[in-house]
């Protein structure tokens, strides 16, 4: 078990003291202002009592008595997995983002992120791309976007998804709020996947948060010389599950949709998942020239490059795809073997 700390889920919400003090003496001209902006289409105001208010982020101790919402309120209530990670990780750590999210939301998990540069915009965006669901939360109110280089991106998960604040219409991107945010993202989800942090980071925040709020944890392990590879490592040791590919996530979230009364829409819970059904998957050159060097027999990254003329972060990269497309599977030794598919002709 993750040593972040456990929370039995059965805490009820508690209001603190500046949240009281404003309800005893609200500010209307404020008030009138949210009420506008609820007022426009797609916009929403969920209070902490309301049947839509989403059923695990209620359970947390400090749940924020009000979310605006933009987009679908419904989906805050289908099973999530949050996603994290450095605002300036790696080509390596974007396209592993990219990929967990893709696959992860094909099989009907919604995709929760921060909306942040890096991670969490692959992470988006992987979900997306698979005509996914996907959920940001956002450190700033809803009628702006932070980073504004981002404001396609959250236009496109308000028509696929919902985009989440606890601030109201105005707030501006005020450095304080975004660690704040984060105990939403650990909240509303089943579980958070670390893919590239440092050592000291706002993704090791969020995955504290989750292992108090009795959230799964995952981590995806890499490099020694990574220094955006510590973070991960530091949460393994600590008790995070080790992730290398999409199904150790699905193998430890299958019997949760039950346990935390999740399947709630007549959805199946996912198990364990034969990616090899997505045989209709496009791969490019480069990564049918790396399986046309690939035997049925294990083989190093370090002859895939030898072979291949590629860069080891190109074929490690293209590994990973092909092994969440059951089209490689990786060994004892860090070596990998050719599964169900034969590339002939080297280029």
């Amino acid at each position: 078990m993750f040593e972040g700390g456990i929370n039995n889920g059965l805490t009820p919400p508690r209001l603190g003291a500046a949240t009281l003090a404003y309800l005893r003496n609200p500010d209307w001209v404020a008030v009138e202002k949210d009420l506008a902006w609820q007022a426009q289409p797609d916009n929403h105001i969920i209070t902490l009592h309301d049947p839509a208010y989403p059923p695990l982020l209620k359970q947390i101790a400090d749940a924020p008595p009000l979310l605006f919402v933009r987009g679908q309120p419904s989906v805050l209530a289908r099973p999530q997995l949050a996603m994290v990670g450095s605002r300036n990780p790696s080509a390596g750590g974007k396209e592993i983002a990219h990929d967990f999210a893709r696959h992860l939301a094909s099989v009907r998990l919604t995709i929760t992120s921060g909306l942040a540069l890096g991670i969490d915009a692959a992470s988006h965006q992987g979900a997306l791309s698979a005509g996914g669901v996907t959920v940001a939360v956002t450190g700033t109110g809803l009628d702006r976007v932070y980073p504004a280089r981002h404001r396609d991106l959250a236009h496109r998960i308000a028509t696929h998804g919902a985009l989440v604040s606890e601030f109201p219409p105005g707030t501006p991107p005020l450095p304080e709020n975004f660690p704040r945010r984060n105990r939403i993202i650990s909240g509303l989800s089943v579980g958070v996947l670390v893919v590239e942090a440092a050592l000291q980071s706002g993704s090791l925040i969020t995955a504290r948060l989750a292992g108090d709020q009795g959230r799964e944890v995952f981590a995806i392990p890499g490099s020694i010389h990574n220094p955006l590879a510590r973070g991960c490592h530091a949460l393994i040791r600590q008790g995070a599950k080790l992730v290398e590919n999409v199904h150790d996530i699905l193998e430890e979230l299958g019997a949760c949709f039950i346990v935390k009364g999740l399947n709630t829409q007549g959805e199946s819970p996912p198990h364990k998942t034969d990616f090899e059904s997505d045989a209709e998957a496009a791969f490019d050159d480069n990564q049918l020239k790396l399986l046309s060097f690939m035997d049925f027999s294990p083989v190093s990254v370090d002859i895939l490059v030898e072979r291949s003329g590629l860069t080891p972060e190109q074929v490690s990269s293209m590994l990973l795809v092909l092994e969440l497309h059951n089209r490689v599977e990786s060994v004892a030794g860090g070596l990998y073997i050719c599964r169900n598919i034969r590339v002939s002709g080297r280029s």
